[in-house]
């Protein structure tokens, strides 16, 4: 039987750029990542894991030791990785590991001739690609479904993920023989709004760390909710190799180098 409701908070990492404006390749210089990565993180309580998150930021942005801090100002209005100062990063990584959610996320590496082959050396169509092929799995399994993105920036992008979550859907319909008549709908958000983007920028921050600088000790503190980490372009890899989820655990060794 289906849940009646489930909700996801979607992130990205990275970025889908390939090119400057001159038409050179950039990837991997600095600015312009080596891989786009997208990752969500699916519960049917969201309202517990907003009071959780809320309960901890309060808590760091009011101890002493911590007010001197200059990034406490941007911890105060929602957490994240990338800002947040490694005191604070490692006690809510501690704290993740203590909530109840599950995490799934796909990486693409961004090769070249996959990018040019595949999606005609177009940003939005690798992007979309990629929301489709995280999501194709997943809408399926309940009723409703409320998806959560990240905004970014003054345009919500709302639309063209609706065209990618559409994607998802004829994925699945077509691979299944099958209609899928669940609901969905799709938010713009904030982290500042919602708290629960707190998470997933955490675990996406997790993945990133594991491929960029083969460092594995994020994703060893919140293995347990992983389920699935498919790296989309990893050539050497066989094609259910790619897949790491509880049967094939995602290492360091078992992932090849960017």
């Amino acid at each position: 039987m289906k849940a009646n409701d489930c909700y996801f908070f979607v992130d990205e990492s990275g970025d889908p750029t390939f090119y400057d404006k001159r038409g050179n390749l950039i990837v991997g210089e600095q600015g312009c990542s080596k891989i786009l990565l997208l990752g969500f993180i699916k519960t049917d309580d969201p309202a517990r894991l907003r009071s959780h998150v809320q309960q901890f930021q309060q808590f760091v942005v009011n101890k002493p030791e911590y007010q001197q801090i200059p990034s406490l100002a941007k911890t105060k209005k929602a957490l994240h990785a990338k800002n947040d100062v490694a005191q604070i990063r490692d006690s809510f990584f501690e704290e993740i590991a203590t909530m109840e959610f599950s995490a799934q996320f796909v990486v693409a590496r961004k090769v070249e001739k996959v990018f040019r082959n595949n999606f005609q050396a177009q940003e939005t169509q690798f992007y979309h690609h990629l929301i489709s092929v995280l999501f194709q799995n997943n809408l399926h399994l309940h009723h409703k479904n409320h998806i959560y993105f990240a905004q970014r920036g003054s345009s919500t992008r709302q639309e063209p993920l609706n065209s990618a979550i559409n994607e998802a859907v004829t994925r699945f319909e077509q691979k299944n023989n099958r209609i899928m008549q669940n609901q969905r709908q799709i938010y713009a958000q904030t982290p500042s709004a919602e708290p629960c983007l707190s998470i997933i920028d955490y675990m996406n921050w997790a993945v990133q760390r594991a491929f960029i600088y083969r460092e594995i000790r994020y994703i060893d503190m919140v293995r347990s909710k992983i389920s699935l980490i498919f790296d989309l372009y990893d050539t050497k890899a066989r094609e259910r190799e790619k897949f790491y989820d509880r049967k094939n655990s995602f290492e360091l060794n078992k992932i090849a180098p960017l």
